[in-house]
């Protein structure tokens, strides 16, 4: 039977960094894979993590099964971060955590439970997006749609257009929302916008989930999650994805989780039962080594605090990166203005090259980008970006 199959395509992310590794050009750069990379290019195990596994192996006792909603102190962690230990919605009891694995764990859950639940609803995301969303929504039978975003002209959000279209949602239907470095464009909302969303979506009785994939990579922990609790309105129902592969370098631990606000107590646990349903049909529970790391530095105050101060070099340096990307290309003569990269946050550009200029940065360069024109910034460092800029240059002549 499998004979009679042809290829699937290869992944457009991954499937680049497979081309990149066979790539033999000794100056060759990686800008397609969302991965941060220090100053010399690797992607380190944080302090704070080694030093929370230490303590994770001298004191466990047991490798039996997780809960089929994972680790109750993960759960109480990972709602304190995101929502800050004393907010309504934690005091009152009405959000819920199922741990996930990875952000795209917690997004494939989100995807089973409304399908179960509201399988008629429309799930609509910006344009554009990360990649894998459709995929991941179109895998649960889910419609999927797409409001306006990014004005690519003008390089940055087209907030007019985006809140006219979320005024014209259909009540009952799910709107994904980036809670900060969107991804692929690095455009993020201001507060008051969001505060604008957070009425518009209440209006049109739409339920929001917000994929938070990158808490401290904007302008801080605390400081990202500004979109987030807009949308934490007395009575508010919202889900939220969250990753710790970004800011605890947690990328292959696959640690994630699922969080539901419900408009009360009794509706959330009703809510969490559904999501457990979905759990069990999936991978039946979750590995416990990424949930007891952030566990135990979240609640250690020395590991958090020294955490903390490492997200905070790892924004730092990307933002580092944005001015001096910024800056060497204007060093190059390059004469189109690429100043709204060093505004943007995050990981991720657009950075306007088109696919053939794209295609030439591969062939002629060694430069690795996505065929959207969507660049890594933390793939950039000091020592590559000389040589980034000038293949720039080239392909822009």
């Amino acid at each position: 039977m499998f004979e009679t199959f042809t290829a699937a395509p290869p992944d457009a992310i991954l499937g680049l960094t497979e081309a990149f590794k066979k790539d033999p050009n000794p100056h060759k750069v990686n800008l397609g894979v969302g991965i941060y990379k220090d100053a010399q290019g690797k992607t380190p195990i944080l302090q704070s993590v080694k030093r929370a596994e230490e303590q994770i192996l001298k004191s466990e006792t047991t490798k039996n099964y997780l809960p089929i909603d994972g680790s109750p102190e993960y759960a109480a962690a990972v709602q304190e971060l995101l929502f800050g230990a004393d907010h309504e919605v934690i005091s009152s009891h009405r959000a819920v955590t199922a741990q996930a694995p990875g952000g795209t764990g917690g997004l494939r859950v989100a995807a089973d439970f409304i399908a179960k639940m509201m399988p008629s609803a429309t799930v609509w995301l910006s344009d554009p997006t990360w990649p894998n969303h459709p995929s991941i929504f179109k895998a649960a039978n889910l419609k999927v749609a797409v409001y306006p975003y990014f004005d690519a002209a003008n390089n940055c959000v087209n907030f007019a257009a985006m809140l006219d279209a979320i005024n014209k949602m259909p009540a009952g239907d799910v709107i994904l929302l980036h809670a900060c470095c969107h991804n692929p464009t690095g455009g993020d909302l201001t507060v008051e916008q969001w505060r604008q969303v957070g009425d518009a979506v209440a209006a049109r009785q739409l339920l929001p989930l917000i994929d938070f994939a990158y808490q401290g990579f904007a302008d801080g922990l605390q400081a990202d999650t500004a979109g987030l609790l807009e949308m934490c309105r007395p009575g508010s129902e919202l889900l939220v994805s969250s990753s710790f592969s970004k800011n605890f370098g947690l990328y292959n631990e696959r640690i994630g989780a699922l969080t539901l606000v419900g408009s009360n107590e009794a509706a959330a646990q009703t809510a969490l039962s559904h999501i457990k349903q979905a759990i069990r049909a999936n991978f039946s529970s979750p590995p416990a080594h990424g949930a007891a790391i952030v566990t135990t530095v979240l609640r250690d105050p020395a590991l958090r605090a020294q955490w903390e101060q490492e997200v905070t070099e790892m924004r730092d340096r990307i933002n580092t990166m944005r001015h001096l990307f910024v800056e060497t290309l204007n060093e190059k003569g390059v004469e189109r203005d690429f100043s709204f990269i060093a505004q943007q946050r995050g990981m991720f550009s657009f950075s306007g090259l088109n696919p053939e200029q794209v295609k030439a940065l591969r062939e002629k360069h060694a430069v690795y980008i996505v065929g959207s024109g969507r660049i890594s910034v933390a793939g950039m460092t000091e020592d590559n970006m000389d040589y980034l800029c000038s293949a720039i240059a080239d392909v822009l002549q």
